[in-house]
Parts: structure tokens; sequence; C-alpha cells
């Protein structure tokens, strides 16, 4: 079985498989082929790869292997009919990769589609992966941005007040920006939809932001449930309410496979303080905040800093590349047939690569299996993707 890690496109810095996964890969019967020079971006050298079993190739090479992983859709030219293509898709934002890969004959599997709430499918699941990385680097670029120290500091010449945080949302990237800006000295409070969630920030040393008439609004899969455009605008105000003298904001609300929600409005950046910062988590969807800007660092009229840095794991490449690298090596391993054969075996009986059926938790909130296509056809369990690809 040939595994082949071509390099990713221009701005992405992550590689798909680090050296360190090469002997899991290996034992389980895969030769690993890797395009020159793509893990250098993330540290990794060619060097690195050989010295621990793997074969140094051209681009095409690469692309021949029957299974490819990779993080950016790397498009289809190069690849033959019937790979194995492994990648995050995202595939209801970008529709056109799915459609190439079923007009081409590619296997195509997503993996921010992966069912999280499935036990065994946690160590596969690169949305936490690259999530808790993004929210400790959020809070690092909002410490490097604002003009003054976080932790309280007693001086000759003074005492110095702690800053004081506030982190919108509190799923895997919010708890880790909790916990990040706590240990740095900040106070910190923080939000969300979930009233269930309060603990979780509590124990991340945070504090609970809660909002008049809140309920529990969790489904059985422990995801937010839909909320009236009524109570979203009440939160959001409550939430930048209690951020008007905060030093740093972190903006994390993202939408499966839809723009990311407005929970910062221009009008509240006019009521933050000078000087205070917003990271906004999610600039490469359409942004959390009104006057993010995808990509810069500005500065609006009244002193506000909005930091629209995109790719928040890949800022971290090295550390982001190897958690990415033992998601898939788990995945595809999981995958090999537990006879002599040694093939990857794409059942339609696995419910981590189709997913739970339609209409189930799962399946509501986007995670319906990394199966998308195959055999030059969609998934029936992804049918709710037919509008959108045709």
């Amino acid at each position: 079985m040939k595994l082949g890690v071509p390099k990713e496109p221009e701005g992405e810095t992550r590689v798909g498989i680090v050296p360190t996964s090469l002997k899991k890969l290996s034992r389980a019967g895969f030769e690993v082929v890797v395009e020159a020079g793509a893990g250098l971006a993330a540290n990794y050298h060619d060097a690195d790869y050989e010295a621990a079993g793997a074969t140094i190739a051209t681009r095409e090479e690469a692309l021949a292997c029957e299974n490819i992983v990779c993080i950016r859709f790397p498009g289809v030219d190069g690849i033959a009919s019937g790979t194995n293509l492994a990648c995050v898709a995202d595939p209801f934002r970008h529709p056109e990769y799915v459609k190439a890969c079923m007009e081409s004959n590619i296997t195509l599997l997503s993996m921010d589609m992966i069912p999280r709430r499935l036990s065994r499918a946690q160590s596969m699941d690169v949305n936490s992966s690259q999530d808790n990385l993004a929210g400790y680097k959020a809070v690092l670029l909002g410490a490097a941005h604002v003009p003054k120290g976080i932790p309280m500091m007693t001086t000759s010449a003074g005492t110095i007040r702690p800053a004081k945080v506030v982190i919108m949302g509190s799923g895997v990237a919010g708890l880790q920006a909790i916990a990040t800006a706590k240990r740095l000295g900040a106070v910190v409070y923080a939000s969300d939809v979930r009233k269930s969630a309060a603990e979780q920030i509590e124990s991340v040393g945070g504090r609970f932001i809660e909002v008049d008439g809140m309920d529990d609004f969790e489904d059985e899969s422990g995801y937010a449930k839909p909320l009236t455009p009524e109570f979203i605008q009440k939160v959001n105000d409550t939430v930048c309410g209690v951020a008007a003298d905060a030093d740093i904001i972190v903006t994390t609300a993202r939408i499966f496979g839809r723009p990311a929600p407005i929970t910062v409005p221009s009008s509240a950046v006019a009521n933050f303080k000078s000087g205070a910062v917003v990271v906004d988590m999610n600039a490469d969807v359409g942004g959390n905040c009104e006057d993010t800007v995808q990509g810069e660092v500005t500065t609006t009229k009244n002193g506000v800093i909005i930091v629209g840095t995109s790719n928040l794991p890949g800022t971290l490449a090295n550390t982001a590349s190897m958690l990415y690298s033992n998601n898939l090596t788990t995945f595809f391993t999981s995958l090999v047939s537990k006879d002599d054969e040694k093939v990857v075996v794409i059942s339609e009986e696995d419910d981590i690569l189709v997913g739970a059926p339609e209409g189930s938790d799962f399946y509501v909130n986007g995670m319906g299996g990394v199966l998308i296509c195959k055999d030059g056809a969609m998934h029936p369990k992804q049918s709710r993707l037919a509008g959108v690809v045709e």
C-alpha cells in the first residue's frame, strides 16, 4: 500500500504526515512517498523523512499513490481513478472539489467531517486538534498586540492591574483560549449559548457571562441548538457590553458549512476602549467581527486593533502538523484489512466513514462521515450535499 504526501499549496505551512508517524504507518503496511520539500515550512526536512523510512519523490510520484493524504485539496490533476484522497475538503463551502472528484472517480475522504461524538473517532478528529491550537495562538496574538502587560504585577513604581480578556464561545478553541489567557495572568470572562458550558468555563479559570433568559440550549450530541435571531442578538449585546472595557476580545463562533456569524458588530467596536485588541478566529470564513479584514491587522478610528490572521494552526506549523499527522495515521491504519492481504478497505459499514443516518444529531451538526464520494457518485448519506454540488 502506497501513501502519498504532496506539498501543500502556497500559503499553507503545515504538512499531512510527519516523520514520527512513519513507524506506525510502516507497521500497518504502508509505504510512504513524500514530495520533496513537503515538510520544510513546518521544519520537517527530507532527510528526516528518509531516516524514518519514507521515499522522497517528485509531485507526480506522490500523486500516483493509491492513497493520498494532505491538508488542502490538491486538485485532481495527476491523480488516478480509484485513488483515496483524504484532506480537509470543507465540501459545503467547496462543492467544486466534490464534483471534480466524482468526475475523476476519486474517493474523497473529507477529514473535517469526522463524527467527533463517536468515541472511536476522538483520536482522528482534526477539527479538535487544530482548533485547540488556534485558540491558544489567538490569545498569544492578542497579548502581542495589546499595549499593556497581561498579569498583575506589584512593583516599586506601582501596581499593574491584570488585563481583562473576553472569550466569545467555549468550544474546543474557546476553552483553550480561556485556559491560555488565565495562565498568562489575565482575568477572563467567557460566554456560550449553552448554559451547561458554565461549568467547563469555570473549570479552566474563566468567569461565565450569563444572559437573562438563557436555558440549556444544547442537543443530545452536545452541540448548541439553533436559536432565534432575537436571542442571539441578546447574547451578543450582553457579551459586547462586558467586553466594552476589555483589553483582549477573542471571537470563536463558527458554523459548519456557512459564513461565520457576526458577533461583534461595528457598533460594538465603536464602544470598545482605545488599545483593545479583537482577535477574530474566523477571518477566513467571513469573520465574526464586522470590521475584520482577512489576513490583516487593522486599527479603527477609535484605536481598536483587529487581528484578522488566517489559518491560525498554520502559524504553529510544526505542532499542528504533528497533531494532524497523528489524526490521519490513526484514521488510515484503522482502514487496513485485518487479514494478511493488507489493503485499505473503504467499508460503508464503518460509521466513521459514512456517519449517522440523515436526521440524527451527528448529521444535523454537519458531522456526516468522512466519505463524501466514491465510484463517481456521492454517498447516499451525503445527499444533502447534492443540491450544493449541482
